[in-house]
């Protein structure tokens, strides 16, 4: 079936100037489903492409994708919407590689190329373990997978062995979030961990889904520690700003009023991040971030975990976000919220006592701290300068 450009509209355009372009000059595609999805995490990875004056394609979905405005004349950025004019860019891709966050290539809409060996590489957005949260399948169609520790090379073998997969290509990679915040963490040396009201500032961050701590407990959570004296940020995760806008509407609504409450939904900025004295979360990977970069405890509240892949046990090991959760920091039961104020005083008030022990445990659980571009790349740049196989 033959479509006119009208019915694609803008879209349609920009995939036409993609498809105008060489081979050569889009042989490195980043496709794009959110801007808070990968950017933030293939930054390390486009920064030391850029520095080997490498030619890229960046391909969104996202209209507010910050890379629009790139200025950088070795990436070309192209906007292509969620709709048919996204399935036809993946049918018909020509490039030599494809690099994206978005997992469960072939299982729903997003495709294969028919038409190009197109080889395809998955980076991680976290840090978790690749069989719990993930649904069953997410990277079998994937070529290579770009690893960020030993805990996921081990659990995608195990995969494989379990139903007789093909074995991809695992690269010891690292995880490009993590290097970039661990740069930051410098410019924020003389942060103060006190509000203008002279309060100790607590960040609430959870993950998203119908049982998370937003959704479950987050009014009561929000009352407990304005009432105990504290500063609370409350930072919805993206997905969550999208699906259960009535429980962030009530919180809203409720604290708005109070100078010692804020709702931010800006999920781009880590300022939060650095200048928090402590971090309240339940499954959500910012729970490593905090505790990697800033080398302070994690206070998780213990709602129902994400298990999207519901044959998990299957895999011999235990899910990274399960067993490291007592390592980093404490786990507080839904029933016992009031005791999140004297936890928060015990815990950060003998901060020495953590910040050993959680290096050890960044070192032990991510590869090529502060070099994780740079590995990438070069695996990037090997890809694409293998010549075909013969046939």
């Amino acid at each position: 079936m033959k479509f006119t450009k009208s019915i694609f509209g803008q879209e349609g355009k920009e995939l036409e100037k993609f498809n105008q372009l060489d081979l050569d000059e889009r042989s490195i595609v980043f496709y794009s489903e959110s801007s808070v999805l990968l950017y933030p995490y293939v930054e390390q990875i486009i920064e030391e492409l850029g520095k080997r004056e490498q030619k890229i394609c960046y391909v969104t979905s996202s209209k507010d994708d910050p890379i629009l405005k790139n200025e950088n004349k070795n990436i070309k950025v192209f906007y292509i919407g969620d709709g048919s004019v996204r399935s036809k860019f993946f049918w018909e891709l020509k490039a030599k590689v494809l690099i994206t966050t978005m997992p469960d290539l072939e299982n729903y809409w997003i495709k294969r190329s028919v038409v190009f060996p197109v080889h395809y590489i998955y980076a991680f957005h976290s840090i978790n373990s690749t069989h719990m949260e993930f649904r069953k399948g997410a990277f079998d169609h994937f070529d290579t997978i770009f690893c960020v520790g030993p805990h996921q090379i081990q659990e995608l073998r195990a995969t494989e062995k379990l139903y007789n997969l093909k074995q991809k290509n695992l690269v010891e990679c690292g995880y490009g979030l993590l290097d970039k915040l661990l740069k930051s963490k410098l410019l924020y040396a003389q942060q103060t961990f006190l509000s203008k009201n002279n309060k100790k500032k607590i960040l609430i961050a959870p993950s998203w889904g119908k049982q998370n701590l937003l959704e479950t407990k987050g009014l009561e959570l929000v009352k407990i520690l304005l009432d105990a004296g504290y500063h609370v940020t409350v930072r919805p995760h993206p997905m969550s700003i999208k699906k259960s806008s009535k429980i962030i509407k009530k919180i809203k609504e409720k604290f708005e009023g109070n100078a010692d409450f804020i709702l931010e939904t800006n999920t781009s900025s880590f300022d939060q991040l650095f200048s928090s004295y402590a971090l309240i979360t339940d499954w959500s990977g910012i729970g490593y971030e905090y505790a990697f970069v800033c080398e302070r405890p994690v206070i998780y509240v213990d709602v129902p975990k994400k298990a999207h892949n519901k044959e998990y046990n299957k895999i011999e090991f235990v899910p990274l976000e399960i067993s490291i959760r007592n390592k980093i920091g404490e786990v507080i039961p839904t029933n016992n919220l009031e005791s999140i104020p004297e936890k928060i005083e015990f815990l950060y008030g003998n901060i020495d006592q953590f910040q050993n022990k959680i290096k050890k445990i960044r070192e032990e659980t991510v590869f090529n701290i502060g070099k994780s571009g740079r590995t990438a790349a070069d695996k990037i740049i090997e890809i694409i300068n293998e010549k075909p196989s013969a046939k």
